[in-house]
């Protein structure tokens, strides 16, 4: 949309993030960021860099006035469910994982803009009252996840022996 003469910019300084590490990442918004082993980004090393915003989601790394070459590491990943039924034997495993995730806090670090404009729901002041940060996680809570998912033994992937199931029978 115009108005009145006057174009939107077409993207937005977002933030100054961290510094470049010795190891080529940086961290902005719990998103790793991983640069390319180049000439140019080894001269950035213990620079702050910008990250740059655009109106359709996309976000661009950039030092002096040009883009960094460099792949996303996003830390708040999740499990796919057709990862889930797709390993026979890690099933278990990887229910249990999606279970913990579902009492992760997945919002975003508080000082970056919501990212509304591509389809995200506005962040919430604060965290729901059965979430935590993924560093808050207890032995109570990855014990809760494993006996959940682990609902009846004919359906696990979990094996028992035949004379097992003969004593259950009887």
């Amino acid at each position: 949309m115009r108005s009145a003469g006057r174009r939107l910019p077409a993207f937005r300084r977002v933030s100054a993030i961290d510094q470049v590490s010795d190891s080529l990442t940086l961290l902005n918004d719990r998103v790793i960021w991983l640069l390319d082993d180049t000439p140019l980004t080894r001269r950035l090393i213990g620079r702050y860099i910008d990250v740059w915003g655009y109106p359709d989601g996309r976000l661009e790394i950039r030092a002096d006035g040009v883009a960094l070459p460099c792949v996303p590491y996003d830390k708040l990943a999740e499990i796919d469910q057709g990862a889930v039924v797709q390993h026979k034997r890690l099933g278990h495993a990887l229910q249990i994982a999606q279970a913990v995730e579902a009492q992760r806090d997945n919002r975003p670090a508080s000082g970056t803009p919501s990212r509304t404009n591509r389809g995200a729901a506005v962040r919430k002041p604060k965290s729901l009252s059965d979430t935590r940060k993924p560093r808050e996680a207890t032995l109570d809570d990855w014990n809760a996840a494993v006996t959940g998912t682990h609902r009846n033994l004919a359906g696990s992937v979990l094996k028992t022996s035949r004379r097992d199931q003969k004593d259950s029978e009887s």
